[in-house]
């Protein structure tokens, strides 16, 4: 009967993980909870009130605050560890 091939392929060493931990600054987190509260409060504040708050004159894009607060929570969240 014929011999196997042997395996020329060396095998995988994953790499060594270091030993200090990633930690996310301390106002990550509340700044993070701040941003996504404030979006969600300044939106719901604009479509309760039929656009006169939180800021009148700016109509339509009260929303595009709102938005961009939330956005801003969500780039945060992603930087949390």
């Amino acid at each position: 009967m014929p011999k196997s091939r042997t395996r020329s392929k060396a095998v995988y060493t994953p790499p060594q993980k270091s030993a200090k931990s990633k930690v996310s600054p301390r106002w990550l987190a509340p700044t993070m909870l701040g941003c996504l509260l404030l979006g969600l409060a300044w939106i719901a504040t604009f479509y309760v009130s039929n656009g006169a708050l939180p800021i009148s004159a700016l109509g339509s894009w009260n929303l595009v605050v709102g938005f961009g607060f939330l956005v801003g929570g969500v780039v945060l969240s992603t930087k949390w560890h």
